[in-house]
């Protein structure tokens, strides 16, 4: 029956969503598995909906101004949506399109009821499911009526819930198009939802099923709770058995209606558990036909499953690909390194060519496996214990998994693993030429990659680069840099131990590490305030970066320099970025713009610091802090001198302190070596991409981002690119950034993210992770974007996660709320240098927290309460 109109279900498949969208395509797909009934039936095409749009020329005015429209105007959008339907609805199908339906219908009966389904060519797609956005009718009978409720299926594609969700996944509406599904209608005992993957936890090896009496719409419209049924290796785990009261019933002349159940049946479950396991069982066949978890709608007739729709479930994270049998624990480095966003495979594969550790990628993000190091007693501890210092939640997320007996296995001792983590360094003597020592080495070497590198392009850049990739690693694994690390760390974990356990005081340190010497990522917040003191007397300059916008980034510095007063004010921003230019929002990603390369970025940073500050204030902070250090210090030792044993406890204490302010500001020093070299490494391989698009090799300069390493190394060979995979990569790439990544994943999919468990709170207050001491109260800004900040002096910064880029941001703000980070983390650690009291892991800050609230940050107990 294949036309241009009309194709039976049979003769297409997943490939043809074009034609016949995304819910045809998986009928098509679905019928051809072997063992799976599909009601007959045939889809009217894409075709056919386009010539309809061109039968009413008013529908193309109509599209333009619902484009333009204002996303949040919800007023006007459902009227020009309903206009739009309306127009739609009234179009005159004409002949040769109503004659190629009536013979569909004819196949199936032509006094047939069937269900009318609406398939748009943007649903039912691995990245954006789309579900109950258009219209289904069921049990229509006759041609006039199947006709009617097709061309309602047309006008569906423009209701005000399908085109709100088109505009907020940035869906153009001229670009879908709308088919029909016309099937026999299936008169069921039962139906309902199989879902092949656990759709809250995420875990592949558990099915559940829900299930009701009639069809699936009293379920699906919230009318019963459904019989909820839990499989998990082929045999019903758990099973939640409702009352279900009421159930929708085909009428015999048409439409449905909902009636209610008998009392007898009302309790009892809508299939057994041989019926469960065996629909599990062709669930499984359907997920390894499309090749991943699947949302299956199913009706039950006569002891007979048929299938009624599949989609992928969207909101699965998804797992590393391993290729074994094994089971794997892995745990994020997002979450460690302060940057949860998907990264671009070309960042994705040079973090992991010069991580210290394997790295595997899932969702955009990377993840480390840690199960061998979990199986075996002797490295288990010391990695639940570093973890557990850097994210108590990660620690819980592991123990979570643990206590399952039967997932990790257990080991004699930590094998190809490596050694114990968390297993210290040998110690360091305190010694600040220790640290001046390694960032010379660490400048060196830096040095050294951009005098060599200039003269290396085509292949042997890449041959250069892997060799720099080796010293990369050396000098990140250079043993005394590990030590100098280790012992500002553990020197802080001693202070705070050891004061609690002696003066009852929490997080001591926090004051006792306030202006730290040699920490470059305060010194670069500080530094931004300097710069600031030489625009501010400059009224000219200040409007100019006003109006920035207006003036793009390449030619932001040179329209500067020729404003009045531009020239000292271009210096200025030209020294700061000679510093600090290689950094930016998610720097580990290294396709991510370089302060150098946008420099207007800063821009909304300077003015605020030009408003909220007065000349001298970086100087001042600076001392500020270092005197409240010296005045906790003073206060700390005589108090113990007091105790018992005070002297001793005095002097292991002063000893910790000298340690602590030698080394904890160099913990910042090796990411900031990493990011220069990524620079340097970025700027060579954006030369070899205008090389390739001057050659007509690369259509945009920006599309080597979308390749690995070694696959931008082939190209480079070659000379040849496979556009479609460059394309695919910039669509999953774009779909990442709907998934949240799991602190803790399995690979059976299960994505755990921990729990604080406590129960010491004020009721309503938000729990998290005590990093920066202190309490203050304010106005939440909730920002996003860095470009976007715009604060006043007093505000509380409420944020996803800050990596160092952000610092600049913390002069300004009074305190810190993130949902990621740890004691470690560089938030953390800035918090503490600045004296801002900072709670970070706190769950879905950002959207429980609105911007203006006012709340207040417990830095010292680890909560948040939201006060109006």
């Amino acid at each position: 029956m294949t036309g241009q109109y009309v194709r039976d279900l049979q003769e297409v498949d997943e490939t043809q969503v074009a034609a016949v969208g995304g819910k045809g395509a998986h009928l098509g797909g679905l019928s051809r598995i072997d063992g799976i009934r599909v009601p007959a039936g045939f889809c009217v095409t894409t075709d056919a909906f386009r010539r309809i749009m061109a039968e009413a020329p008013s529908l193309d005015d109509q599209l333009d101004r619902l484009a333009r429209l204002d996303p949040d105007d919800r007023e006007a959008l459902r009227t020009l949506s309903a206009q739009i339907r309306r127009t739609i609805e009234e179009i005159a199908v004409p002949d040769d399109l109503v004659a190629a339906i009536t013979r569909g219908l004819a196949r199936l009966g032509e006094r047939a009821a069937c269900a009318v389904r609406s398939s748009a060519t943007a649903e039912d797609l691995p990245t954006a499911s789309f579900a109950g956005q258009q219209d289904t009718y069921l049990n229509v009978v006759g041609p006039a009526a199947v006709l009617r409720h097709v061309s309602r299926c047309w006008a569906s594609l423009f209701t005000e819930r399908a085109v709100a969700y088109r505009r907020h996944n940035g869906i153009d509406h001229r670009t879908v198009h709308m088919a029909v599904v016309v099937q026999r209608m299936v008169v069921p005992h039962a139906a309902g939802v199989l879902f092949t993957a656990d759709p809250v936890t995420g875990n592949r090896t558990v099915a559940t099923v829900d299930a009701g009496f009639g069809l699936g719409e009293a379920l699906v419209s919230g009318l019963v709770n459904p019989d909820v049924f839990t499989v998990r290796h082929g045999e019903v785990v758990a099973r939640a058995i409702a009352a279900k009261q009421r159930a929708v019933r085909a009428l015999p002349g048409g439409g449905t209606r909902d009636v209610a159940v008998e009392p007898t049946r009302q309790e009892q479950p809508a299939l057994t558990d041989a019926q469960v396991v065996r629909l599990v069982r062709l669930g499984r066949r359907i997920e390894a036909h499309f090749g991943r978890p699947q949302d299956i709608e199913w009706c039950l007739a006569d002891d007979d499953f048929q299938i009624v729709q599949s989609r992928p479930i969207t909101t699965l994270y998804p797992v590393p690909e391993r290729g074994d049998e094994e089971n794997h624990v892995y745990v994020s480095v997002g979450h460690g390194q302060m940057m949860t966003d998907p990264m671009k495979p070309l960042g994705l594969s040079m973090w992991q060519l010069t991580a210290m550790v394997p790295m595997h990628e899932a969702g955009g993000r990377l993840f480390v496996d840690v199960t061998r190091r979990l199986a075996a007693p002797a490295s288990r501890e010391g990695l639940l214990d570093v973890l557990g210092r850097g994210d108590p939640l990660v620690r819980d997320a592991l123990e979570t998994v643990l206590d399952r007996d039967d997932f990790v296995p257990s080991l004699p001792d930590a094998g190809p693993g490596g050694p114990p983590a968390g297993g210290a360094p040998a110690p360091v003597e305190t010694d600040p030429a220790v640290v001046t020592e390694l960032i010379e080495r660490s400048r060196a070497s830096v040095a050294a990659l951009e005098r060599d590198i200039r003269t290396r392009s085509g292949p042997a850049l890449f041959d250069f680069l892997l060799d720099a990739f080796e010293e990369h690693k050396r000098v990140l694994g250079d043993p005394l840099s590990l030590q100098a690390i280790m012992a500002g760390m553990e020197a802080t974990w001693w202070l705070n131990d050891k004061l609690a356990e002696w003066l009852g005081e929490k997080n001591a340190a926090d004051t006792l590490t306030l202006s730290a010497p040699d920490n470059v990522t305060s010194e670069m917040g500080l530094a931004l305030l300097d710069v600031a003191d030489v625009i501010r007397p400059l009224p000219e300059v200040v409007a100019f970066l006003r109006g920035v916008e207006d003036v793009g980034d390449a030619a932001f510095l040179d329209e500067l320099a020729k404003v009045a007063g531009g020239a000292g004010a271009r210096d200025a921003v030209e020294a700061y970025l000679d510093r600090y230019g290689m950094r930016c929002v998610g720097e580990i990603d290294i396709t991510r713009p370089r302060w150098r390369e946008c420099p207007t970025t800063l821009v909304p940073l300077i003015l605020d610091n030009v408003g909220n500050f007065e000349p001298g204030a970086a100087g001042r902070r600076f001392e500020q802090g270092r005197q409240k250090a010296r005045a906790k210090e003073r206060d700390v030792l005589s108090r113990l001198r007091e105790l018992p044993d005070g002297d001793r406890k005095a002097d292991e204490t002063k000893r910790m302190i000298d340690r602590v302010r030698t080394f904890i500001g160099y913990r910042e020093y090796p990411k900031y070596g990493i990011v220069s070299r990524y620079f340097v490494y970025k700027q060579a391989l954006l030369r070899e991409a205008e090389s390739l698009v001057r050659a007509g090799v690369l259509r945009e300069r920006e599309d080597v981002f979308y390749l690995t390493f070694q696959e931008l190394h082939d190209v480079v060979r070659s000379h040849r690119v496979d556009d479609r995979l460059v394309q695919r990569r910039k669509d999953a790439f774009r779909s990442y950034h709907a998934l949240t990544p799991p602190r803790v994943l399995t690979s059976e999919g299960e994505a755990i993210n921990g729990t604080y468990r406590r129960d010491d709170l004020p009721a309503g207050a938000l729990s998290g992770l005590p990093v920066s001491a202190g309490t203050v109260e304010g106005r939440a800004r909730v920002i996003l974007d860095l470009a976007r900040a715009d604060l006043r002096a007093g505000d509380i910064l409420v944020t996803t996660f800050t990596d160092p880029s952000w610092s600049p941001l913390f002069v300004g703000v009074a305190g810190l709320v993130t949902e990621v980070g740890g004691l470690m983390t560089h938030g953390a650690v800035i918090a503490r240098e600045y004296g801002l009291p900072a709670v970070v892991g706190v769950e879905r800050a950002t959207r429980l927290i609105r911007d203006g609230q006012r709340i207040r940050v417990h830095g010292t107990e680890g909560y948040v309460e939201i006060l109006s």
